[in-house]
């Protein structure tokens, strides 16, 4: 896809890797104004530099806010009062049984995948129905949302939420120049994606013990990298002093 964007500004919320990167580089591309969102500022400048490399004229700005939250939303709105175009990517997951979902991960998981996008959309939308002739939003939703993984059931959920959040707010739109979309991704490789295959794998194969196990699938729903290699070198050890002594490798 190849459209002129020039003079539109737009925010790509959680887009300091994965899709979220990958859509503020093309927004940049094709000639768009890029917010670049992330919660820590050292992410955020890192993010907007590869935007940078990837479209040396685009001009990029720095949300380093956590949209987790109403506060979050507040101060990004605040110092970003409009867009043209607003993609609500931010997510989170964390694969755990449905009998092992606490009420405060049904609320996490509502609070950032769904209500980041609800605050920031009656905003944004708002100001593009009431001011300009033109504006898109854009959910990035997932298989999921209709396909409900098992070990995922509260992600799902909100991604079930905001196909509906999206159709619904898209019934505002008519007769205007102004769109509201979904779009449902399935597995995507990002930059995390063998990190996390092999927590996945490791908790699974080698049966590791819970609390051990269950920090590493955490984090690596999270896409913290480095306290995920060392609970995965505890991983290794677990299964180490598990193994039968044939088994196990001379160095």
């Amino acid at each position: 896809m190849d459209l002129d964007l020039t003079g539109k500004m737009a925010l790509v919320t959680g887009s300091t890797r994965g899709i979220g990167l990958a859509s503020a580089i093309g927004l940049a591309q094709m000639g768009a104004e890029v917010i670049v969102n992330g919660r820590e500022k050292a992410a955020v400048a890192e993010a907007m530099a590869k935007v940078r490399e990837a479209a040396p004229s685009a001009r990029v700005h720095a949300a380093a806010f956590d949209l987790g939250s109403a506060e979050g939303c507040d101060a990004l709105l605040a110092q970003f009062p409009e867009v043209d175009i607003l993609v609500n990517n931010l997510g989170i997951y964390e694969p755990k049984g449905f009998f092992e979902i606490a009420d405060s991960d049904w609320s996490r998981m509502f609070e950032v995948n769904v209500m980041s996008g609800v605050r920031l959309t009656r905003h944004y939308l708002k100001r593009m129905l009431d001011n300009r002739e033109w504006g898109r939003v854009v959910f990035v939703s997932s298989e999921s949302g209709v396909y409900i993984p098992k070990e995922m059931v509260h992600y799902g959920f909100s991604k079930s939420a905001q196909l509906v959040i999206a159709r619904g707010a898209a019934e505002t739109t008519k007769g205007t120049n102004v769109t509201v979309n979904s779009v449902m991704p399935g597995p995507t490789w990002v930059e995390m994606a063998p990190v996390r295959m092999a927590a996945r794998a490791l908790a699974h194969v080698h049966r590791a013990p819970a609390g051990l196990a269950a920090a590493a699938l955490r984090y690596a729903g999270r896409g913290r990298q480095s306290d995920l290699l060392r609970l995965l070198e505890g991983l290794q050890r677990h299964q180490r002093r598990r193994a039968p002594r044939r088994w196990r490798h001379r160095d």
